[in-house]
């Protein structure tokens, strides 16, 4: 038997429910520091050839194991005050900042999601699908593993690129409103034409660096995490990511040289401006694409 239409409710705004708003977003932030906890492991192990799943976390100078509750996100570096339990060897603050750094990342994406794309905090570009948050994360959570491996090793692992245009792909199938795709093939479709411009355009970049300079000028670790993203995000995300990453790799770059951090001729990381470039696109930037759109458009059209 139908409802009569007055019945009938239009969803309401997420923002209607403050209580459950407030738990899914408690919920977004724990669980983006445990996933920082993980990628901390990944992170140690992935550069040194060791399983990410076995044996369970332990300290890299003693060899100990590490018990469960000294391994509780945020709350047990700060409860050792940074240091082995066992060996008091001191622990490198960079578990903490992953942790705090991807469990922020998750909260803001969960922000961007509004059940009738409204304004959402901090200007970030509102979502209507939630299906969309969970993608987020797993793009964030790639592109704060190579950020950290670029790093300490620069390189960036394999596991993130060519792992990473295989997921988005993938995904873009399941989820095609991705790239606001009207269906699965669509979705696929502009997701291989993400990919292909994303690892194109930057291997024309780093063979022209190469002519130019007679010696490589970008690592090919780039250009495949380039296309990673624009399996995911799409061919504009490739086009802001490019411009992006550039300036600030670009202003760090010669302001390491200027403070005589750096020489000029010094390796530097570029995959770590290239995310934080497409994390910037995941949450700002179709709206700074449709402001620069807007720009080039000549008056009257």
């Amino acid at each position: 038997m139908d409802m009569p239409s007055e019945v009938l409710m239009p969803p309401l705004p997420l923002t209607d429910f403050p209580m459950w708003h407030f738990m899914f977003s408690a919920l977004a932030l724990t669980w983006g520091t445990c996933i920082g906890s993980f990628l901390n492991a990944c992170i140690y192990r992935i550069p040194n050839e060791l399983s990410v799943v076995h044996p369970r976390s332990f300290c890299p100078i003693c060899r100990m194991k590490v018990a469960w509750y000294d391994n509780i996100p945020v709350f047990s570096w700060m409860n050792l005050r940074g240091r082995c339990r066992s060996c008091r060897t001191f622990i490198s603050p960079r578990y903490l900042l992953v942790e705090c750094l991807v469990g922020v990342l998750f909260f803001l994406a969960w922000l961007k999601f509004d059940l009738v794309d409204g304004t959402r905090p901090l200007g970030l570009v509102a979502v209507c699908d939630w299906q969309l948050v969970p993608v987020y994360w797993l793009v964030i959570s790639g592109l704060v593993l190579g950020t950290f491996v670029d790093f300490e090793h620069l390189i960036i692992p394999d596991r993130v690129t060519l792992g990473g245009i295989a997921a988005g792909l993938t995904i873009s199938i399941m989820v095609p409103q991705l790239h606001n795709a009207a269906g699965p093939v669509t979705g696929l479709l502009w997701s291989a034409v993400g990919a292909v411009s994303g690892w194109g355009l930057l291997w024309g970049v780093a063979v022209m660096g190469r002519l130019m300079f007679k010696k490589e000028a970008m690592g090919f670790g780039d250009v495949k995490l380039l296309g990673a993203i624009g399996a995911f995000l799409g061919w504009r995300a490739v086009l802001f990511t490019i411009v992006i990453s550039s300036l600030l790799g670009s202003i760090v770059g010669i302001t390491l040289v200027l403070i005589r951090a750096r020489r000029l001729q010094s390796k530097i990381p570029y995959g770590p401006y290239i995310a934080l470039a497409a994390v910037l696109w995941i949450y700002w930037g179709p709206v700074v694409w449709q402001a620069y759109m807007g720009l080039m458009r000549p008056a009257g059209l």
